[in-house]
């Protein structure tokens, strides 16, 4: 039987496949630090997770392959600490990375790179639905048409 944390990030690791440790542990907010370490120490014990890169990441799956503008979508979210819950965020559509809700409203992160400014013209602007784009450099904001 798996702890609720344990399935939270089974579930991340699903879902995003490769993570820093360290991102996974700030994920787990609403648990102190050295609890977060010992449940990625269960699960690894336990064969559900391996430790990648010399344990810089963790992954279900020995040979997954950490996503970088995910992860960086990630880092993001995690800025919002315990304002968003730990089961509200899912792989968003193309062209954003991560969609999470906050206080009823859903929000996309969309992480650009140089020469990506056109994407930012796929975003479908809603009512209920916000957006945060992640820009290499703020100079490139100058260069974003939205809808």
């Amino acid at each position: 039987m798996l702890l609720p944390e344990e399935k939270l990030i089974l579930q991340w690791l699903s879902q995003y496949e490769a993570l820093p440790k360290e991102l996974v542990i700030r994920l787990l907010n609403h648990k102190p630090r050295l609890t977060a370490e010992k449940i990625i120490r269960g699960l690894q014990k336990q064969n559900r997770i391996s430790y990648l890169n010399g344990g810089y990441y963790i992954g279900s799956d020995p040979r997954a392959k950490p996503d970088q503008r995910m992860i960086q979508a990630l880092w993001v979210l995690a800025q919002f600490g315990d304002r968003v819950d730990p089961m509200s965020h899912i792989p968003a559509a193309f062209p954003s990375q991560v969609f999470f809700i906050k206080e009823g409203i859903g929000y996309e992160i969309l992480v650009l790179r140089e020469g990506e400014h056109h994407l930012s013209m796929l975003l479908q602007p809603q009512e209920d639905r916000k957006y945060i784009i992640v820009l290499p450099d703020i100079s490139l904001g100058r260069k974003i048409h939205l809808p």
